[in-house]
């Protein structure tokens, strides 16, 4: 979103680019304006985007309720809680930038998240092949209170939320609900997602020998899932065991790279949301596996 923003400042200079870069320390109205009609401009447009062209494809019905929430081993619940914890934070953060104080930071930016997903979980609602999930809003809402409650706390991010994700064998399997290519997986093959809790070491301990960018994350997974909930009658299925995988790792926090540019660091906040490789164990019911290098 940020880049947004910057797209009309394409011709400045280094000078001028880091200055803009930086958050105003008084309300900067015309940044202010910017991000509102930014953000409201591209929800909008999205939203639009998903009824014509994702509900299009399926009948439209009364406004309903689902409960999923034994769905996908609460792979799409994580998905939720990581999306809403994400979008605050950018949104908190492009509001800080304008020089809007804290309080406005917290009630019109960190929600966000929680206000763009429900109005699709809505959409959902109005959908036959959906539902209005009461679960989905709990998690909007765990992602919200993850950044929220941090800032009230400490004032900082210490425990952030992160991603991962590997191509799986299961997609080939089920191209129509995994995904047919890589950019659909990502979105689609649970098996191949991964959500940490990236915790800073620095900012808990506050010891000059721990590195500022050191974060040690926990994260969760799942795999063997084909379709939401097992199918004990499909023949396909009982040969795929369906678990859960929790892991433990390290991981960096490219915010806290020292560098002189603003530009560069603005890149590290952004790519920031990515659990970085590194040696993890792996946890699951059949034991514990060591990965040189887990994505």
């Amino acid at each position: 979103m940020l880049i947004v923003v910057l797209l009309p400042q394409v011709s400045f200079s280094q000078s001028k680019l880091d200055l803009f870069l930086t958050p105003s320390d008084s309300l900067n109205k015309t940044r202010r304006n910017a991000v509102i009609i930014s953000e409201a401009s591209i929800s909008g447009l999205t939203l639009v985007a998903l009824n014509q062209l994702w509900y299009a494809d399926y009948e439209r019905s009364q406004f309903h309720t689902i409960n999923d929430n034994s769905e996908w081993l609460q792979m799409d619940k994580m998905g939720h809680v990581f999306t809403s914890y994400q979008m605050g934070k950018q949104g908190a953060q492009l509001l800080n930038w304008s020089g809007v104080s804290k309080k406005n930071q917290l009630i019109y930016g960190s929600t966000l998240g929680f206000t763009f997903l429900t109005t699709v979980e809505v959409l959902d609602g109005f959908s036959e092949e959906w539902g209005f999930s009461w679960g989905d809003i709990l998690a909007n809402a765990s992602g919200t209170g993850l950044y929220v409650g941090q800032e009230l706390l400490w004032n900082e991010q210490r425990i952030a939320l992160k991603f991962s994700f590997h191509q799986t064998k299961y997609a080939s399997l089920r191209p129509d609900k995994l995904g047919e290519d890589f950019l659909e997986q990502i979105l689609k093959d649970y098996n191949g997602q991964t959500y940490w809790l990236s915790a800073n070491l620095h900012s808990f301990f506050k010891e000059k020998n721990i590195p500022k960018w050191l974060n040690i994350a926990v994260g969760y997974g799942a795999d063997g899932m084909l379709t939401g909930v097992e199918d004990i009658d499909n023949q396909l299925l009982t040969n795929i065991n369906r678990q859960r995988q929790f892991y433990l790792s390290l991981d960096v926090n490219l915010s806290n790279i020292e560098t002189k540019s603003k530009l560069l660091g603005s890149v590290f906040n952004v790519i920031n949301i990515i659990k970085v490789p590194f040696p993890t164990l792996e946890f699951n019911r059949k034991g514990c596996v060591f990965h040189l290098f887990y994505y």
